[in-house]
């Protein structure tokens, strides 16, 4: 998945209003300085409405326990901080990835209230459309405008509110969303963002919390310690199988969100990010490369990525029972089983 693709996907923004209808939200607020950059599509496109949508293998299988997880909006705080470390185990190899809000998706066919759908800009082998899974119909929107002109904000805080005007008041809070989420910036004032929202108009997002680009492609490239500082924001954060936001991560979910903030597309699973990249001899790990570990002593599958900061240690988040955290190298199971390391920044 290319850089300019990906710019294409978020050119992609929903405008869907039913005309005479009294509920329906407006593009653009009541602001003489309110400003524009959307133009009609005549095809429809795919959005996540909700802050993440989590991606399942099959449709129905869920508990109640992961009702805050399939509800709009979703409330994934409370998910990944509610369940029990045999709760979490139990969604192993039942969820696989997530989506952030905004990002787009292709509807792949629908079961029920399920929609199946492919993630455009998570890269998987044999799936050129992406990575597929089935998530709750009620989490995507269709859309019928693109911003193609709308400069973007990507989210930079672990977790950035919106709010419905530019106050800092709980009175006027929308919705948490997570690092990484990417939205087109409609106006940009002293200390705050117009940015828009899927489907509830214009949405307000300090700019404390977001970095702003001309598109994707102008994201410039990052140095080492704009990953590992990026990386390091998330110490202590329980880790979620599937998770790729700043609600909860899996191993290599952290990596992915991390260097798709960057302007920097890996793949999804560790598996795949392991043969990519640059391979790194050990002596010339460089902080920022990414380490993988497999089975059969570092010679069968990869099953696990971390990050190299430096100093013979890494960060990575380990498993359901454990947060984020950084740990030497060269001990236990992780030398045992080091299988390599890989260079994504050149």
């Amino acid at each position: 998945m290319t850089k300019s693709l990906l710019a294409s996907f978020l050119a992609i923004i929903v405008v869907l209003t039913t005309i005479g209808s009294a509920s329906a939200t407006p593009l653009i607020p009541d602001n003489s300085q309110a400003k524009t950059c959307y133009k009609p599509n005549k095809s429809a496109m795919h959005i996540v409405n909700v802050q993440v949508t989590t991606l399942w293998k099959q449709p129905n299988v869920s508990r109640p326990a992961d009702k805050p997880s399939l509800t709009s909006p979703t409330d994934l705080k409370k998910w990944a901080t509610s369940m029990s470390i045999n709760q979490k185990e139990w969604l192993i190899g039942k969820i696989d990835t997530q989506a952030l809000y905004g990002q787009e998706v292709s509807v792949l066919k629908s079961s029920g209230d399920w929609h199946q759908v492919a993630v455009k800009d998570q890269y998987v082998p044999n799936n050129p459309s992406g990575y597929q899974g089935w998530v709750p119909k009620l989490h995507i929107k269709e859309v019928y405008s693109t911003s193609k002109d709308c400069r973007i904000a990507v989210v930079d805080a672990p977790i950035a509110k919106l709010y419905n005007a530019p106050k800092l008041s709980d009175k006027y809070h929308f919705m948490d969303i997570s690092y990484t989420t990417i939205l087109p910036v409609i106006q940009q004032d002293k200390d705050w963002l117009q940015v828009q929202t899927p489907s509830n108009g214009v949405k307000y997002l300090r700019q404390r919390d977001a970095k702003i680009f001309e598109n994707y492609e102008a994201i410039p490239k990052p140095a080492q310690h704009d990953i590992v500082d990026n990386a390091m924001k998330f110490i202590g954060l329980p880790y979620l199988w599937a998770g790729t936001s700043g609600f909860g991560f899996d191993c290599s979910g952290i990596m992915h969100s991390v260097y798709k903030n960057h302007g920097i597309l890996i793949p999804r699973d560790s598996s795949v990010q392991a043969t990519k990249g640059t391979p790194v001899t050990k002596k010339n790990r460089q902080p920022g490369d990414l380490l993988f570990f497999a089975h059969n002593k570092g010679k069968g599958k990869v099953y696990h990525v971390g990050m190299y900061i430096g100093d013979g240690k890494m960060l990575h988040a380990p498993n359901s029972s454990r947060k984020v955290e950084v740990i030497p190298v060269d001990i236990g199971i992780y030398k045992t089983n080091y299988a390599g390391a890989r260079r994504y920044l050149q």
